[in-house]
């Protein structure tokens, strides 16, 4: 009877012990479990993974039951001989189709496996080397999450996945634009569908120009992108050369891929583009043979300091791609490394901000990272930052003001010589500044007194941006109307002294402008409409651009034209602000008299249009 009872209470005991359901033990894991993984002592493994090079042993029950990719992993036989401790063997690179997992990241996802548990991102791979780096979403931090991420989904675990998937949203709005084309891929390759269509939207947003999304994005993805550039009307930074240049820019892009320098000497002669007018540095420094920069180098004819929509010069270009030779090469032809990128950002930051702690301390003066950083912090050592460069940094500052004004005034005329014109350009570039134009408002914000001169030189930059944009695309779209306006700027003296001379000589000079800017509209308004009837030559980008064009113009031909004061009011102005010797108002002012003395023009072309 004892006996019995001892085994009664056994079995009371084993049912208490079994109270726990299998699906209950999945999911919620024992924590003391990480031993089999960390432990040594506790090492009962029966299979090993192996990842960058690095045995793993893992126990084949538990990774089944808790994912099942290795659920089904496990059961498939297996072609290969076991190893000499009777343990089958897998390579982490033939497990995961679309990325290479490193080391640190495959072990917090098994560590997760065994405990539940995702541990704090490791300091020395998930953080970079610039010590004023907050490390919230520099390029190490995001690369770790990234694989996280292609770890999680190859094996299936979808708690993970969310997890995974939160911490990559937070990256998408803070990290540089170009360093969300990985976040990009993997949410492409695993459709995830919270974070895709961030990704695209960011993108789309960003300065980025299409020929480098198209080096790096797959194609299904870089339509979305431009096609939100189109349908939305995002603000995008740059026009890109592709648009300006056509199959040109493909064609000079296309010799430098294949290494032809000899050929992408001739297109330079055959077409009538420079190396400045298609990035062709930029481009050689992202994607080309360093032989290849140093054939580009080599021509004499490309400006080393020169920025593309993004901001960045060439060896910005160059810090980002890692690559010592072309660093070595840039430095050796003059590219400053004192330049900065528009958020303020130096070549060696760059650098930093992309190289992880781990690879930096690794074996210093044999891997690439570190001989980046030392490249470029050598130089700036051998070339401080200058005295003289504050002299020349208000130079700069002057003339970034100088063209600040000019462009100001030149699209101020624009708008009052050619107000649907101006306006689909405007449109087109997603540049609402009428208010900001008109009149005397013109005027350049109070100077900071604590600003410095480099300060100043980003802020002129930075706003010199969107008008320079309207130009750009105006030229692009209204060939005419702008020689139009390039002679009315050239005349400026001459009109001066027919306004000495008197009045009448000064409206007949106005009434032959009226017949040019009346022949220049019609000249343009022709081409874009048979230009877009023949797009079959042209690129999908020209394309969209030029329909975008004349549903603009359609639009704006029922809009209201205002009227004009008179040509007494108008010279009354002309004759004030002449005396005042104010550029702003007197451009503003001139192209008022010259707008008036038009208006019937206005109304000529009203009808046309409609």
């Amino acid at each position: 009877m004892e006996k019995g009872s001892d085994s009664s209470s056994n079995g009371s005991n084993s049912h208490t012990m079994l109270s726990i359901s299998p699906d209950e033990f999945i999911n919620k894991p024992d924590g003391n479990l990480e031993k089999l993984l960390l432990d040594a002592e506790y090492d009962y493994s029966d299979a090993q993974i192996v990842a960058d090079g690095v045995p793993v042993g893992v126990n084949r029950c538990i990774l089944a039951l808790r994912s099942q990719f290795f659920h089904d992993l496990f059961k498939r036989p297996k072609d290969r001989a076991p190893l000499q401790e009777g343990k089958e063997k897998y390579v982490l690179s033939d497990l995961v189709p679309h990325g290479k997992i490193i080391y640190e990241p495959f072990m917090d996802v098994l560590n997760y496996l065994y405990s539940g548990k995702l541990r704090p991102s490791p300091t020395e791979v998930a953080t970079c080397v610039d010590d004023t780096c907050s490390h919230d979403a520099c390029l190490p931090a995001i690369s770790y999450t990234v694989d996280l991420m292609y770890a999680a989904a190859t094996f299936q675990i979808k708690d993970l996945v969310a997890i995974v998937e939160h911490r990559l949203l937070n990256f998408v709005d803070k990290a540089v634009a170009e360093d969300v084309i990985p976040i990009i891929e993997v949410a492409f390759n695993y459709h995830l569908n919270r974070v895709l269509p961030r990704c695209i939207k960011r993108l789309a947003q960003s300065n980025i120009d299409d020929i480098s999304l198209e080096k790096e994005l797959p194609d299904e993805v870089l339509c979305s992108i431009k096609s939100f550039r189109t349908h939305q009307e995002v603000d995008h930074e740059a026009i890109s050369v592709e648009f300006l240049y056509g199959k040109k820019v493909q064609a000079i892009y296309k010799a430098m891929d294949s290494s032809k320098v000899e050929l992408l000497k001739s297109l330079l002669d055959e077409f009538p583009v420079t190396l400045d007018d298609v990035n062709a540095l930029h481009y050689a420094a992202a994607y080309c043979d360093p032989k290849v920069v140093n054939e580009v180098l080599g021509m004499g004819k490309a400006d080393l300091n020169l920025r593309n929509s993004q901001g960045y010069t060439a060896l910005h270009v160059a810090s980002r791609r890692k690559n010592p030779s072309i660093i070595m090469e840039l430095l050796n032809h003059g590219a400053s490394v004192w330049q900065k990128t528009l958020d303020g950002q130096t070549s060696n930051i760059i650098c930093r901000r992309m190289t992880r702690s781990l690879d930096y301390k690794k074996v210093q003066g044999t891997n690439t990272d570190w001989c980046c950083i030392d490249l470029l912090e050598k130089e700036m050592c051998r070339n401080p930052f200058p005295e003289t460069m504050l002299k020349s940094s208000e130079m700069e500052a002057d003339n970034l003001r100088m063209r600040f004004l000019f462009l100001k005034n030149l699209v101020s005329l624009a708008q009052l010589l050619f107000p649907m014109e101006a306006k689909v350009a405007m449109d087109i570039a997603q540049a609402d500044l009428a208010t900001e134009l008109s009149g005397r408002s013109l005027h350049m914000r109070e100077f900071d007194l604590n600003e410095t001169p480099s300060q100043l030189v980003e802020r002129l930059q930075l706003q010199l941006k969107p008008l320079g944009k309207i130009v750009e695309i105006g030229r692009r779209l209204f060939p005419s109307c702008c020689e139009v306006l390039d002679k009315i700027f050239e005349d400026v003296d001459l009109l001066l002294e027919d306004q000495a001379r008197g009045e009448t000589i000064q409206k007949t000079r106005f009434l032959e402008l009226k017949e040019k800017v009346a022949k220049a509209f019609a000249t343009d308004k022709t081409q874009i409409y048979q230009i877009s009837s023949s797009s079959s030559s042209l690129s999908e980008t020209d394309t969209l651009l030029l329909e975008r064009a004349r549903k603009l113009l359609r639009g704006n031909c029922h809009s209201r034209i205002t009227q004009c004061r008179g040509p007494e009011q108008a010279m009354k102005e002309f004759d004030k602000d002449r005396a005042e010797n104010n550029w702003i108002s007197f451009s503003a002012s001139s192209s008022f008299y010259i707008s008036s003395l038009c208006g019937e023009k206005k109304n000529v072309r009203k009808r046309q249009l409609c």
